[in-house]
């Protein structure tokens, strides 16, 4: 109660975390650490890293599976949003063991210590629930069980004005998605683990399967298209209000990265960083959370790292790596070719330091300094070329019109490809009032491109340059079919059963299992534990095996020639949709056809294949200037 009360005097106070001598000295000496780094990041450049890249889930999230299941001691995840529920592998039904809960729940009873930091959310205004993440993830090892203690998830920042009166950020967020395994390898880029990110190259929209329900490769709620509807109540996991039998997903591109070397401790340490600075800001009397030191970073030095030492401090300090930096296979095997550095966008609400924005700084530089092209793929594109586009400040379109201009002047061949979604990705008809804010988001982004003189192509134009030399802007868009075969239609019919409520009970079977911990935990906090939904289960259930035992009648049971997804002839030298089979009238097949933007996710700079930044850094204030 003291603690909560206090916080009341920061609203007076906005600079409390900095206005005492102890606090000076510490910003004084990470302000000098960053000025003598490149791009005044905390964090120095580092050669020897290995880097491998991941286009789209499928791979990122496989790559994922194999390394947390080999953790030996310590597994550090942030993300905005955690699914627990969420399949590394897919179909989902042959790689029930690699849902992400039962690959930490194997790993905390192997002893392996997991913490998570995840973003906790405006309920009003998102429905990620991290609150439910917490409880299933913490509750997958109840007391008296192996692992028991090994999971510990904080959320923040807090938005109740009675624990957090002076520190309210309704309009900020964790962004940040990265995972350090036993500080040997990590992995760092747009993908949280959550819904609505595994995808494939082919990006398929359909997920129809007359063959077998089994197949499927979206269960539950990652059947998703947020053009349509948003995620519901994700703590109902498993329930979907889309029938894939109407409807296509939305297709999802991202980019991530796998890393090895040096750069693995930048971000174990940034990790450590906020992990200590959420404690102190939110646990500081919680013993539930203990304080993490670092191995490179004590004495003097473990200010750095947010470590606070009260005269009666509650929980323990853990010295991490649990095992010497000096064992770690990268400190001993042969180095990799890469030279990367770590750059990040955090301020004093976030990790309690003073503002950081060393990834603005990296992309105005790379991006001024470019010869031949600038690639860039984002979700989002919103910035300033000047003083003139408020409340617009961040200064990256500036930097685009400088490289332009100077390629214009000396008539040197330079490209700028700007890739972004076609639109955001929040669900309704723009045409609507409750679509003001995405109309928005897209007038700032038209704003930013080539709407007005101040504008990029505006200011390139006033400079006696053409920008249509030099600009080009993309989106992506798929299209796809649905395999709904008159057999099945058939099948529906004599059984009774939609084929949307066998996709239920599809995911309730591979869903639904209660591994979040026994009925008689008191721990069970989300639900698990209740008889409460036995008889929908049995229920659904019962259909399921009523639309199983209608195939043979309905002709389900033979050779289906018609494919479950023709996403793939979207691709070069892939085949053509003339020439995919279909089951049934001609004129029917044309009904099934989907169409959908590919969302653009991924937050990727390429500068003459010389320079890449990735991460999961939109291009907008929230991120470039730090609020995020």
């Amino acid at each position: 109660m003291k603690q909560k009360i206090g916080k009341f005097h920061n609203i007076i106070n906005p600079n409390h975390r900095h206005d005492e001598e102890h606090e000076r000295a510490t910003d004084e000496k990470r302000t000098r650490i960053a000025e003598s780094h490149r791009f005044e990041s905390f964090a120095p450049e580092r050669d020897g890293n290995k880097i491998k890249w991941y286009v789209d889930g499928r791979d990122y999230f496989w790559a994922v599976s194999v390394a947390l299941e080999r953790a030996k001691e310590t597994i550090y995840i942030a993300d905005w949003w955690l699914s627990p529920e969420l399949f590394l592998r897919r179909p989902p039904y042959y790689n029930q063991e690699w849902r992400v809960d039962q690959v930490l729940k194997r790993r905390a009873e192997a002893g392996v210590k997991i913490y998570v930091i995840v973003y906790k959310e405006v309920a009003q205004a998102l429905t990620c629930n991290s609150a439910h993440t917490k409880h299933a993830l913490e509750g997958l090892c109840p007391a008296g069980k192996p692992g028991h203690g090994n999971i510990t998830v904080m959320r923040h920042p807090d938005h109740n004005v009675f624990e957090n009166a002076g520190d309210m950020t309704f309009y900020w967020a964790h962004h940040e998605k990265f995972i350090v395994i036993d500080y040997a390898l990590a992995f760092i880029g747009g993908l949280d683990l959550c819904f609505g990110r595994w995808d494939s190259r082919q990006h398929p929209e359909a997920d129809v399967h007359p063959a077998g329900v089994q197949n499927e490769v979206f269960p539950g709620q990652d059947f998703n298209n947020n053009r349509i509807m948003d995620f519901q109540s994700v703590v109902d996991w498993k329930s979907n209000e889309l029938s894939k039998a109407d409807y296509g997903r939305m297709p999802w591109h991202d980019v991530a990265m796998g890393v090895i070397g040096d750069c693995v401790y930048d971000i174990a340490e940034h990790f450590v960083l906020r992990w200590n600075f959420v404690k102190r800001d939110k646990y500081k009397r919680s013993e539930d959370f203990d304080w993490l030191t670092l191995q490179g970073r004590e004495g003097e030095m473990e200010d750095l790292i947010a470590v606070q030492r009260p005269k009666h401090p509650v929980g323990e300090y853990i010295h991490h790596p649990l095992s010497p930096l000096e064992a770690k296979p990268w400190a001993n095997e042969d180095p990799g070719t890469v030279h990367a550095q770590l750059v990040r966008s955090s301020a004093d609400w976030s990790s309690g330091i003073l503002t950081e924005h060393s990834i603005q700084n990296a992309y105005a530089e790379v991006i001024r300094n470019a010869q031949h092209y600038v690639y860039i793929e984002n979700q989002f594109f919103i910035t300033a070329t000047g003083e003139k586009q408020t409340p617009i400040n961040n200064t990256i379109g500036r930097a685009i019109v400088d490289a332009c201009v100077r390629a214009g002047k000396e008539s040197r061949k330079f490209r700028v490809i700007i890739v972004i979604p076609a639109i955001p990705g929040f669900a309704g008809d723009l045409r609507e009032d409750a679509a003001m804010g995405t109309r928005a988001i897209m007038d700032y982004q038209y704003k930013s491109i080539h709407r007005g003189e101040h504008s990029i192509c505006g200011q390139i134009k006033a400079a006696g340059v053409d920008p249509t030399n030099h600009i080009y802007c993309f989106n992506l868009r798929s299209y796809d079919r649905l395999n709904k075969t008159p057999a099945m239609q058939r099948q529906e019919e004599k059984s009774g059963v939609s084929y949307q409520d066998v996709q239920r009970a599809e995911a309730e079977e591979i869903m639904g299992e209660g591994i979040h911990g026994s009925k008689d935990d008191s721990s069970s906090s989300d639900g698990q534990g209740d008889d409460s939904g036995d008889e929908a289960r049995e229920r659904m259930v019962d259909q399921k095996r009523r639309f199983e035992s209608s195939r043979e009648e309905s002709g389900t049971h033979e050779k289906i020639t018609s494919v479950d997804s023709v996403a793939k002839d979207a691709m070069l030298n892939e085949g053509k949709v003339s020439e995919e089979p279909w089951e049934g009238d001609p004129e029917a097949e044309k009904e099934n056809f989907v169409q959908e933007e590919l969302y653009i996710h991924g937050k990727v700079l390429i500068v003459d294949d010389r320079i890449v930044i990735c991460g999961s850094s939109n291009i907008n204030d929230r991120v470039s200037l730090n609020s995020c």
